[in-house]
Protein backbone atom coordinates (compact mmCIF):
# COMPACT_ATOMS: atom_id res chain seq x y z
CA UNK A 1 0.00 0.00 0.00
CA UNK A 2 1.32 3.67 -0.75
CA UNK A 3 2.48 5.57 1.73
CA UNK A 4 0.87 9.04 2.68
CA UNK A 5 3.62 10.82 1.07
CA UNK A 6 3.82 8.81 -2.52
CA UNK A 7 -0.18 9.61 -2.58
CA UNK A 8 0.26 13.30 -2.44
CA UNK A 9 3.40 12.81 -4.89
CA UNK A 10 0.82 10.84 -7.00
CA UNK A 11 -1.51 14.29 -6.45
CA UNK A 12 -4.02 11.71 -4.93
CA UNK A 13 -4.08 13.77 -2.07
CA UNK A 14 -3.65 17.63 -2.32
CA UNK A 15 -1.03 19.82 -1.06
CA UNK A 16 0.83 22.86 -1.22
CA UNK A 17 3.83 22.45 -3.26
CA UNK A 18 7.27 23.72 -3.28
CA UNK A 19 8.78 21.78 -5.83
CA UNK A 20 9.67 19.03 -7.04
CA UNK A 21 12.52 16.88 -9.64
CA UNK A 22 12.96 13.70 -10.92
CA UNK A 23 13.60 12.36 -7.70
CA UNK A 24 12.41 14.24 -4.56
CA UNK A 25 9.68 16.69 -4.18
CA UNK A 26 8.99 19.28 -1.34
CA UNK A 27 5.74 20.50 0.01
CA UNK A 28 4.44 22.44 2.94
CA UNK A 29 3.31 20.23 5.86
CA UNK A 30 -0.11 21.23 6.71
CA UNK A 31 0.35 20.94 10.86
CA UNK A 32 3.22 23.28 10.55
CA UNK A 33 5.80 24.14 13.95
CA UNK A 34 6.07 28.07 12.31
CA UNK A 35 5.36 29.47 8.88
CA UNK A 36 6.96 28.29 5.91
CA UNK A 37 7.69 24.53 7.53
CA UNK A 38 8.18 22.12 4.25
CA UNK A 39 8.82 18.70 4.01
CA UNK A 40 11.43 17.46 0.99
CA UNK A 41 10.58 13.69 0.40
CA UNK A 42 12.39 11.12 -1.96
CA UNK A 43 9.63 10.09 -4.55
CA UNK A 44 11.35 6.53 -3.64
CA UNK A 45 9.42 5.19 -0.87
CA UNK A 46 11.94 4.25 1.56
CA UNK A 47 10.63 4.19 5.19
CA UNK A 48 13.75 5.00 7.20
CA UNK A 49 15.89 7.83 5.94
CA UNK A 50 19.20 6.11 7.11
CA UNK A 51 18.23 3.15 4.22
CA UNK A 52 18.24 5.71 1.59
CA UNK A 53 21.58 5.09 -0.53
CA UNK A 54 24.46 7.66 -0.31
CA UNK A 55 23.67 8.92 -3.72
CA UNK A 56 19.93 9.55 -2.90
CA UNK A 57 21.16 10.68 0.58
CA UNK A 58 23.55 13.60 -1.45
CA UNK A 59 21.11 14.64 -4.11
CA UNK A 60 17.94 15.03 -1.18
CA UNK A 61 20.84 17.62 0.55
CA UNK A 62 21.39 19.31 -2.19
CA UNK A 63 17.62 19.69 -3.31
CA UNK A 64 17.26 20.17 0.39
CA UNK A 65 19.37 23.28 0.38
CA UNK A 66 17.68 24.63 -2.67
CA UNK A 67 14.24 25.11 -0.89
CA UNK A 68 15.61 26.03 2.24
CA UNK A 69 17.29 29.04 0.61
CA UNK A 70 13.96 29.94 -1.20
CA UNK A 71 12.16 29.90 2.34
CA UNK A 72 14.98 31.32 4.04
CA UNK A 73 14.06 34.36 1.23
CA UNK A 74 10.23 34.12 1.75
CA UNK A 75 9.96 33.92 5.12
CA UNK A 76 11.40 36.07 8.00
CA UNK A 77 13.77 33.84 9.91
CA UNK A 78 17.42 33.65 11.26
CA UNK A 79 18.30 30.18 9.81
CA UNK A 80 16.15 27.06 8.22
CA UNK A 81 16.41 24.61 10.37
CA UNK A 82 16.57 20.54 9.32
CA UNK A 83 15.51 17.55 11.33
CA UNK A 84 15.07 13.81 10.28
CA UNK A 85 12.93 12.38 12.49
CA UNK A 86 10.83 9.42 10.56
CA UNK A 87 8.15 8.41 13.15
CA UNK A 88 4.70 10.15 11.41
CA UNK A 89 4.95 8.55 8.55
CA UNK A 90 6.79 5.50 7.35
CA UNK A 91 8.40 7.39 4.01
CA UNK A 92 11.76 9.33 4.77
CA UNK A 93 11.68 12.19 5.02
CA UNK A 94 13.16 16.26 6.01
CA UNK A 95 11.71 19.04 8.04
CA UNK A 96 12.86 22.38 7.02
CA UNK A 97 11.78 24.80 9.34
CA UNK A 98 12.27 28.69 9.62
CA UNK A 99 13.76 29.20 13.14
CA UNK A 100 14.16 32.13 14.64
CA UNK A 101 15.11 30.97 18.04
CA UNK A 102 16.34 27.31 18.40
CA UNK A 103 12.77 26.01 20.03
CA UNK A 104 10.88 26.46 17.23
CA UNK A 105 12.16 23.34 15.97
CA UNK A 106 10.40 21.72 19.11
CA UNK A 107 8.07 19.24 17.90
CA UNK A 108 6.05 19.32 21.54
CA UNK A 109 5.06 22.86 20.23
CA UNK A 110 1.47 23.37 19.59
CA UNK A 111 1.29 23.12 15.89
CA UNK A 112 -0.01 26.11 13.81
CA UNK A 113 -3.56 25.83 11.92
CA UNK A 114 -3.14 27.58 8.67
CA UNK A 115 -6.12 28.34 6.46
CA UNK A 116 -5.96 26.76 3.30
CA UNK A 117 -5.53 29.59 1.41
CA UNK A 118 -2.47 31.44 3.95
CA UNK A 119 -0.90 27.69 3.08
CA UNK A 120 -1.46 28.81 -0.92
CA UNK A 121 0.15 32.44 0.04
CA UNK A 122 3.07 30.99 1.90
CA UNK A 123 4.00 27.96 -1.12
CA UNK A 124 3.72 31.06 -3.51
CA UNK A 125 6.00 33.15 -1.63
CA UNK A 126 8.40 30.68 -1.35
CA UNK A 127 8.31 28.90 -4.80
CA UNK A 128 9.14 32.39 -5.82
CA UNK A 129 12.32 32.28 -4.28
CA UNK A 130 13.53 29.36 -5.84
CA UNK A 131 16.50 30.15 -7.97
Amino acid sequence: MATLFSRIIAGEIPCHKIAENEQFFAFLDINPLVEGHTLVVPKQETDYFFDLDNATLGAMMAFSKTIAHAIAAAIPCKRVGLTVIGLEVPHAHIHLIPIRKESDMFFGNPKLKPTPEELAETAAKIREKIA
